[in-house]
């Protein structure tokens, strides 16, 4: 088959397509579905776990391996991105992640408390898997598609993921919902399973259509470890060359840390704080929020990318650190299922939009080079770097207090922080 050239409709539905193949695992095992099982095999006298030769509370101890999954993420995806622009095959690893993240969603099916490490060690290379992918994925979007096409295409891979997990979801719900104990619990295990077959199936599409990467000349030598730490070194000194792309940087990693947290334990502060009447309320409750999220996602990324076309990216990614910010302040006080929802749908309106549009405003900041996976290895060290500072400080905070809720307006002082940092980024560094 003939490379497709940039730009391409084709090409560009290709790349995006990634989204509704790989969104399936932020939504079924990060957001909803895994984490109700989780808090399902503990009750309320039995909400803490000796591991480790320590006792942590069972949504701390969550906390803590997702942030250690992150580091180890930070730490190999600089190195990995480097040297998959040096040999040409990005393509390889891309899929390498991706194969990891979905079988080992397949391996939650036997988690259990008599199978926990087993159970973690999946969620950990699960968590690896889906976000090591990210890099590669990411670093694909100035290859395909130019310039001015970039914030569509990034506003429509996320609205893709969207539906696309909404869809299996759904096929969650009506195999869960209606089943109690431990045949619910079962039916939970079932989605883990869907969710990584779902996984490999949809990104054959992607990896069928996306070229492997830039070529190089030389033969792959034992040497090739340490040209792939150069070449990050010399993308470092670039990177702070560029004074709006350093400011942008600094403020993304602040804000990022706490989207991306809030992200990640929503649906354990809405298990844990949330007065529900039953059990079965509970489940509902917890999936038609999710449900709430991603719907009002894809409007949100849609009226994001538009708004940021009449008033710039910068500007608009400001307003929507300042409803981050309120979003996280109000949820100290959310205790009923309606204030959820209602919370819920805010937090849909301005997710999709903050992702989708800083990933295309800091593709719109890189200078002109062939090398995409090494400037985008940073800007994901950054998110989960943040994302590791983030988690950790939440699970402390839920450690020491024994309550998600202080944890959860802790949040709002980053995206407070976030605001006053994009303020200094120079109006004119983009084409806005």
């Amino acid at each position: 088959m003939s490379q497709l050239e940039k730009g391409s409709k084709k090409l560009q539905n290709a790349w995006a397509f990634y989204d509704w193949a790989n969104s399936v695992y932020p939504l079924v095992i990060s957001s909803s579905i895994f984490p109700i099982y989780y808090a399902s095999l503990f009750t309320k006298e039995f909400t803490s776990i000796h591991l480790f030769g320590i006792d942590f509370k069972n949504t701390a101890l969550i906390s803590f391996i997702t942030a250690i999954a992150f580091l180890v993420v930070a730490i190999i995806s600089p190195l990995l991105s480097g040297i998959a622009d040096y040999v040409g095959n990005k393509k390889h690893f891309l899929q390498f992640f991706c194969y990891l993240g979905a079988l080992s969603c397949i391996g939650l099916y036997w988690f259990s408390i008599e199978n926990i490490y087993f159970g973690l060690t999946c969620y950990f290379l699960g968590l690896i898997g889906f976000w090591g992918s990210l890099v590669f994925y990411n670093s694909y979007l100035p290859d395909v598609a130019f310039e001015e096409q970039q914030d569509r295409l990034s506003a429509k891979g996320y609205s893709l993921g969207y539906i696309g997990s909404v869809i299996l979801l759904l096929v969650s719900l009506a195999i869960v919902i209606g089943k109690e104990g431990q045949d619910a619990m079962n039916a939970m295990r079932l989605t883990f399973v869907f969710t990584g077959i779902w996984w490999i199936f949809f990104s054959q599409y992607t990896f069928y259509f996306l070229p492997k990467g830039n070529k190089n000349s030389e033969k792959v030598t034992a040497s090739i470890l340490f040209n792939g730490f150069k070449e990050l070194v010399k993308v470092k000194n670039q990177l702070f060359e560029n004074v709006s792309l350093k400011r942008y940087l600094i403020a993304f990693f602040i804000y990022s840390m706490a989207v991306q947290t809030v992200m990640l334990v929503a649906t354990y502060f809405g298990e844990q704080e949330i007065n529900w009447s039953n059990g079965g309320e509970k489940t509902m409750g917890l999936i038609i929020s999710i449900l709430v999220i991603q719907l009002v996602a894809v409007l949100g990324a849609i009226i994001t990318s538009r708004a940021s076309a009449q008033f710039g990216n910068i500007p608009t990614l400001i307003v929507i650190n300042i409803i981050w910010a309120l979003i996280c302040f109000m949820a100290y006080f959310v205790t009923e299922p309606i204030h959820f929802y209602i919370t819920a749908g805010f937090v849909g309106l301005v997710m999709g939009g903050v992702q989708s549009l800083s990933r295309s405003t800091y593709s719109k900041f890189l200078p002109k080079t062939n090398d995409t996976t090494s400037f985008f290895s940073f800007y994901d060290v950054a998110e989960k770097i943040g994302i590791v500072i983030g988690m950790v400080l939440y699970g402390l905070i839920d450690q020491i207090t024994g309550s998600m809720r202080n944890s959860i307006v802790f949040l709002t002082l980053f995206f407070i922080s976030g605001v006053f940092l994009l303020l200094r980024v120079p109006k004119k560094s983009i084409s806005e």
